[in-house]
């Protein structure tokens, strides 16, 4: 395992144990950068703050609540709407975000009337909404404003509303993820068991760790619904404040993002004895083996298995089609943490790309561990790379697309790398079966876009294209493709619509009968 020092970090050598590349038959302990810790002096990191993890990854995708931050507008204005987290009512949350707007005086002679002063004008703004949450941010830390007590205050003179704080300023963690470690335990301490919910089925999941992005939530959520299973709730992804306060009464706790989830999924083991099942919704193995893992736990497989053979026959030879013409293509897979290894095999197996290089800026070990044990051999893993370490591995290892954010994606756009935004997608869902289609189609069409292929040239040197006719996608992608492959009656382009989501909104589910309740001891 070599390390690996960035020519652009030769003088911040201690980066060098941040970034290693994968070699031949090397074990974890071989190949495994330093992660998670604090960012070191001298390189700009692209990194969240821990208040951005709390609010803007988790708090902010819950639907019918007012989300205000308390601190300056800007904290406010960098987590809002920079993910697609969609709601069914209207993406209240997307629409609208809330801040104190702390200013110089406030810090000087405190802002806690100023906050109480927000809140009440927030709940009159809106009278349709009677849940707050309130995120602590650095300024209104460090002056150390009580924001419990001023949320208890309001909530003794108005009864009907409810709020919860969220103490999470950013200096509270290396990155984003002690933001997410955060949240969780408040909200299993101040709020889960304060409602009590109805019950309507014999398997009852709370669905951890899904954000809804572009509509996740719901491909998910018709799968669960189709073998019966009743989701309490969804934490946090198009999810209701007042379900989220009932997840004490669900049999089992099924876990997509454990970076930023499983500290409420153990917290719910050992308060109230719900098991935790790790599942992933990304790819057709990964996912059929998650849902089989589900109804194995209530002993409904078989209808599991009749979900996995329906989708797999609809959707796998459009997924064919994409693989025959991503064969070989490398991909950097530098999203967040989970996705690092929820896609690293997938892709590679299901999509035929090679993933020459994976990173992430706020995962933890455990994220790099598994990982890059998916990724193939002479990857390049790096740890919170800055932009310049991120020019130079895509310069030095020339790959046909990204999967990343958006800020490193628009510098990969200047340097002529295509990408796909793996945090907000570009044109998901990107989970579920017809999902992982929706993909592979994003990720052909990064690859093979004409205007792509006319960035590449050079007009200082090149010759000019001059009148070289209409150009397609698959012009350029089936160009050495053999003819059978080419005219296979049986592979074809994904058939779905733009959107899918109406569509399963709008979807019945079949009833099943309850089992009779067990007589009580005698």
């Amino acid at each position: 395992m070599p390390y690996h020092l960035f020519k652009c970090s030769q003088c911040i050598p201690e980066r060098e144990k941040h970034a290693v590349i994968k070699g031949p038959g090397e074990d974890l302990s071989m190949a495994l950068p330093l992660g998670y810790l604090n960012t070191i002096p001298g390189s700009i990191s692209e990194r969240g703050c821990a208040y951005c993890g709390a609010k803007h990854v988790i708090g902010t995708p819950m639907k019918d609540v007012i989300h205000l931050s308390h601190g300056p507008v800007g904290c406010t204005y960098d987590t809002w709407q920079t993910k697609r987290y969609i709601s069914d009512n209207d993406n209240f949350q997307l629409k609208y975000t809330f801040a104190s707007d702390m200013k110089e005086k406030h810090i000087v002679f405190g802002a806690e009337r100023l906050l109480k002063d927000n809140i009440k004008e927030a709940f009159k703004a809106f009278p349709g909404i009677k849940r707050m949450t309130i995120y602590q941010t650095c300024a209104s830390a460090l002056i150390g404003d009580d924001i419990n007590a001023i949320a208890a205050e309001i909530m003794e003179d108005m009864p009907e509303v409810d709020i919860f704080v969220c103490n999470s300023p950013g200096f509270g963690g290396p990155s984003q993820s002690g933001g997410h470690h955060k949240i969780n335990i408040a909200w299993i301490n101040q709020k889960v068991g304060t409602v009590e919910p109805e019950i309507t089925s014999d398997y009852v999941i709370n669905y951890v760790g899904e954000y809804n992005i572009q509509g996740d939530q719901e491909v998910m959520q018709d799968y669960f619904k189709r073998m019966g299973i009743q989701v309490l709730s969804t934490f946090t992804g198009n999810g209701s404040y007042d379900d989220l306060r009932a997840m004490h009464r669900a049999h089992l706790n099924v876990l997509e993002c454990a970076r930023s989830a499983e500290y409420i999924c153990n917290e719910l083991r050992v308060r109230y004895g719900i098991p935790r099942l790790d599942i992933d919704g990304f790819g057709f193995e990964p996912l059929s083996s998650s849902l089989r893992k589900i109804g194995l736990f209530f002993g409904i497989e078989d209808r599991a298995q009749a979900i996995i053979d329906e989708e797999t026959a609809k959707w796998k030879p459009e997924l064919d089609w994409y693989k025959e013409r991503l064969k070989g293509k490398k991909v950097c897979l530098w999203p967040g943490g989970s996705k690092l290894w929820h896609w690293a095999h997938a892709i590679h197996a299901e999509m035929g790309v090679d993933v020459v290089s994976v990173y992430t800026k706020f995962g933890h070990q455990g994220d790099m561990e598994k990982g890059i044990s998916r990724c193939e051999e002479g990857a390049l893993a790096i740890d919170d790379p800055n932009e310049l370490e991120g020019l130079e591995a895509m310069e030095t290892l020339k790959p046909d697309c990204i999967f990343t954010g958006k800020r490193p994606g628009e510098v990969a756009k200047k340097i002529r790398v295509p990408y796909l935004n793996a945090h907000a997608y570009h044109n998901g869902p990107w989970k579920g079966f017809e999902g992982w289609v929706r993909f592979a189609r994003d990720i052909y069409n990064a690859i093979y876009s004409p205007v792509h292929q006319l960035s590449l040239v050079d007009i200082r040197t090149d010759e000019a294209i001059g009148d070289a006719g209409f150009a397609t996608r698959k012009s350029f992608s089936d160009a050495n493709l053999p003819e059978e492959v080419k005219n296979s009656e049986t592979l074809r382009e994904y058939t779905g619509k733009y959107s899918i989501i109406p569509d399963l909104q709008a979807k019945t589910h079949p009833e099943f009968a309850r089992r009779e309740p067990e007589p009580a001891a005698v």
